[in-house]
């Protein structure tokens, strides 16, 4: 990849599971990284990290709109303009019929799977207008194209994130860019919470990462309005 121009890359949810792999693999390959996550402490390891120095980041809630606002101003102070923004951070919920779910579980995932990725996109998109470049994936599901028993709440947020990530694209002038991403079946702790063993006959995010990280690289404006699936 020392031929590949270096990019500035948005990530949320970097603390663990494929939001930590896609980190660590454009870090190392030289990228600069924002990213958020939840957790204070691995916030803290990754700015310690060995490659961290080109990259930053912080502890937010992207369903805080302040929140989200306030971390993208000190990213753009940072780094000047965006290539890729991955909005990735997203729960699960326990699974159960919904009629079991409660209200307030129900609103904490639409709050952290929805609205958090439009604070994020109403954030960074003045920029990227500005700058005139830039692709937003917004990381969708197998289950934001099919549903399944017991997910009821999860498959609501991940249509409704096909289906912004659609309807954006069309509003997007060239060169401009947005998709929603099908990860695939990953090893992940959110799968683990689903599936309990059978998880693990799924790839795990570094092994995942290798293939999709070239992928994600490579997407410019005709991935606009694609319904995208890892390799």
């Amino acid at each position: 990849m020392a031929h590949e121009q270096k990019k500035n890359i948005l990530i949320t949810g970097v603390t663990k599971g494929i939001g930590l792999a896609m980190t660590s693999w454009f870090a190392k390959n030289g990228h600069s990284v924002y990213g958020c996550g939840r957790n204070v402490d691995a916030i803290r390891k990754l700015n310690e990290s060995e490659w961290a120095s080109k990259s930053n980041f912080q502890s937010v809630d992207t369903s805080s709109a302040k929140g989200v606002q306030d971390w993208i101003k000190v990213v753009i102070e940072k780094a000047g303009s965006l290539d890729l923004v991955i909005n990735n951070a997203a729960i699960s919920g326990k699974p159960g019929p919904l009629w079991e779910i409660s209200v307030e579980d129900f609103d904490k995932l639409i709050d952290i799977n929805i609205k958090g990725i439009n604070y994020v996109i109403h954030s960074v998109l003045p920029h990227m207008l500005e700058a005139n470049k830039g692709v937003i994936i917004n990381l969708s599901s197998g289950w934001g194209r099919s549903t399944a028993a017991g997910m009821a709440p999860y498959c609501c947020s991940k249509w409704a994130i096909e289906g912004l990530s659609l309807a954006l694209a069309k509003d997007l002038p060239s060169p401009l860019a947005c998709a929603p991403l099908n990860p695939g079946m990953i090893n992940t702790e959110m799968l683990e919470g689903i599936f309990s063993e059978d998880a693990s006959m799924s790839r795990t995010p570094e092994q995942w990462i290798q293939t999709a990280g070239p992928f994600l690289l490579s997407l410019d404006r005709s991935c606009n309005g694609q319904r995208l699936t890892a390799p």
